[in-house]
């Protein structure tokens, strides 16, 4: 689609072409003024030449030679992965910040999993655009809520932010449970990590002095350690889920209703998708109820699958897939997607009562696909020795994507989504 002045200019010149060679000779010269003038925005502007109108979402950008039209109504989230080779946004030598855990490129995968790109079946989802990124935000602050896979789109979005500017830790995370801290100084703004593992109170097991991987869960109660930095955020995006495939014993009310994977004949047994459910429950109910939250924006990251085969983390599963996965291979159901739709149904839950504003970041069905994006064995375990990775997301990697998503909602004013 060309950009509207464009059409209208051309539409101009045909119905008054028969007009006299004067009129032709000035619209030809307001035709070319207005090439140079897009030819030297690309060439000298930082963000090259965007053009937006009301009504659908439309960006133009010329220096990069594409068209992109995001309507209110696309999916973003609806899609497939298509061969592109632009090359990654950074590297691991353009992004002094990339933890080693996902350096994948240091520790010897081929890097041809880069050359995917995700396109939306109604719309094209942009390149990650920094500066567009850091403008959106300026003056404000974004927190992850979440476990270590919140923490790599965390760290995703620092390497492909520090592309323009390279931000001052005010934290170092040191230890996983830190509240960190990342500050864009040019730009006044503050990207948070809020470590949480069920977004609600835990406690886990401990026998003999040595933990045993169990966890006691209060569902009603939220783990106050991230909801108290909520008065200092305006972008929120909580995720949580792996930590639920394990034993779990559930409590409400200070007491024990139940278990997940205990398998105790005294205990009733939950599914794991009830815990979750009741986990983002309480956790999207505190949030609503926050009354120093005013007009806080908060989005669910629906879950990321892992891609282990022929065995679990820790019983030889592995992932060493070299390109993503054809769409008749995967199914939109089972484990994942229950647990996406646990999800998607809470925050609509809360969608309807209009308190607070809530939405998704829906990318289950593109990272089902990408079982080829994880470490697998290109990792520095030196701390799990012989286990692979293919839970977290290597970097650069399809985890971009995440954030391309979320500039692409931030462009939007996040209607319905």
């Amino acid at each position: 689609m060309r950009p509207a002045p464009y059409e209208q200019g051309k539409r101009a010149f045909h119905e008054e072409s028969g007009m006299g060679s004067m009129k032709t000779r000035s619209f030809l010269s307001l035709i070319v003024s207005f090439s140079v003038l897009l030819f030297l925005s690309s060439l000298f502007s930082s963000n090259p030449l965007t053009v937006i109108y009301n009504g659908s979402f439309k960006l133009w950008h010329p220096s990069a030679g594409d068209q992109t039209v995001i309507n209110d109504d696309c999916d973003l989230f609806e899609g497939k992965w298509l061969r592109d080779h632009g090359g990654p946004a950074y590297t691991n030598r353009s992004c002094r910040i990339l933890p080693e855990s996902q350096n994948c490129d240091k520790y010897g995968k081929d890097q041809d999993f880069v050359n995917w790109r995700w396109k939306p079946a109604e719309c094209d989802l942009r390149r990650f655009d920094p500066v567009a990124f850091l403008e959106a935000v300026r003056g404000k602050t974004m927190a992850f809520a979440s476990d270590s896979v919140g923490r790599n789109q965390k760290d995703s979005l620092v390497c492909l932010l520090s592309q323009v500017e390279y931000p001052l830790n005010l934290k170092g995370d040191k230890e996983e449970n830190q509240i960190t801290n990342w500050y864009f100084q040019s730009y006044d703004f503050t990207l948070m990590l809020l470590w949480t593992r069920f977004l609600v109170q835990e406690q886990e097991r401990v026998v003999n002095g040595t933990g045993t991987g169990d966890f006691d869960l209060h569902l009603d109660r939220v783990d106050t350690n991230w909801t108290a930095k909520l008065p200092l955020v305006n972008y929120l995006i909580i995720s949580s889920g792996h930590w639920f495939f394990r034993n779990l014993y559930l409590y409400e009310n200070g007491k024990i209703i139940g278990c997940v994977y205990c398998g105790q004949a005294n205990l009733t047994n939950y599914d794991f998708t009830y815990a979750i459910r009741r986990a983002f429950r309480t956790a999207l109910q505190s949030i609503d109820r926050c009354e120093e939250c005013e007009g806080l924006v908060t989005l669910v990251r629906t879950f990321a699958p892992a891609h282990f085969e022929h065995g679990a983390w820790n019983t030889g599963g592995y992932c060493n897939r070299t390109r993503p996965l054809n769409e008749t291979a995967v199914r939109l159901s089972g484990t994942d997607w229950e647990v996406r739709n646990a999800q998607v149904e809470e925050v609509e839950r809360f969608r309807m009562e209009k308190t607070k504003w809530f939405g998704v970041l829906d990318v289950t069905k593109a990272m089902l696909l990408r079982a080829d994006g994880h470490p697998g064995s290109h990792w520095n375990n030196d701390w799990n020795r012989g286990f692979n990775d293919c839970l977290h997301w290597c970097l650069p990697g399809p985890i971009d994507t995440w954030n391309e998503m979320l500039l692409a909602l931030l462009r939007k004013g996040f209607s319905d989504v």
